[in-house]
C-alpha cells in the first residue's frame, strides 16, 4: 500500500470513530432515565468511551509518526494532531472540574473547534446557572462566551 493510501485509511477511521462517539451521545440524550444510576452510568459511559477513542487516536497519530515510510508532512500533521488532543484532554478535565465546583453533581466538557459543549446533570438550567457555567468554562479554557453551548441532561 501507498503511504498515502494509508494515511487515508487511518483518516478515516479516525473520523468514524468520531462520528460513532457523537452518535453514542446523541442517542443517549434521547433516552429518558428512570432512575439516577442510569443517569449517572451515561457520564461514565461517555467518559469511557472518550477515553477509548483518544487511546486509538493516540494510536493511529503514533503509527503515522514511527513508520518509516511516512512522509515529513505526515508526521509533522501527526505530531501536532497529537499534541491538540493531549491539550484539549487536559482543558476538558479543568473545565469538568470548575463546572463541578459550581454545584453540579456531573457534567461532561467537549472541545470541537471552535465551540466548547457542556452537557450538565439536571433537568433544566436556569440563566442564573447557565450564567455561572459559562463564567466557569470561559476562565478555565480563556475562551469566549459565544462559543460555549450548554446542554442539560438527566
Amino acid at each position: 500500500m501507498k503511504k498515502r493510501t494509508k494515511i487515508i485509511i487511518l483518516s478515516l477511521m479516525i473520523v468514524l470513530l468520531g462520528v460513532t462517539g457523537y452518535l453514542n451521545i446523541v442517542l443517549n440524550n434521547n433516552i429518558t432515565p428512570t432512575t439516577t444510576t442510569t443517569t449517572t452510568s451515561m457520564y461514565v459511559s461517555y467518559r469511557n468511551d472518550r477515553e477509548t477513542l483518544r487511546d486509538q487516536q493516540i494510536l493511529y497519530y503514533d503509527a503515522i509518526i514511527d513508520n518509516e515510510s511516512s512522509s515529513e508532512e505526515a508526521v509533522k500533521k501527526a505530531e501536532e494532531a497529537k499534541m491538540q488532543l493531549i491539550e484539549n484532554m487536559g482543558k476538558e478535565f479543568e473545565a469538568e472540574t470548575a463546572v463541578k465546583n459550581c454545584g453540579f453533581s456531573d457534567c461532561i466538557v467537549s472541545i470541537t473547534d471552535p465551540n466548547v459543549n457542556v452537557v450538565v446533570q439536571c433537568a433544566s438550567i436556569t440563566n442564573e446557572e447557565n450564567m455561572v457555567i459559562t463564567d466557569a468554562v470561559r476562565s478555565a479554557l480563556q475562551i469566549d462566551a459565544k462559543y460555549i453551548i450548554i446542554i442539560p441532561a438527566e
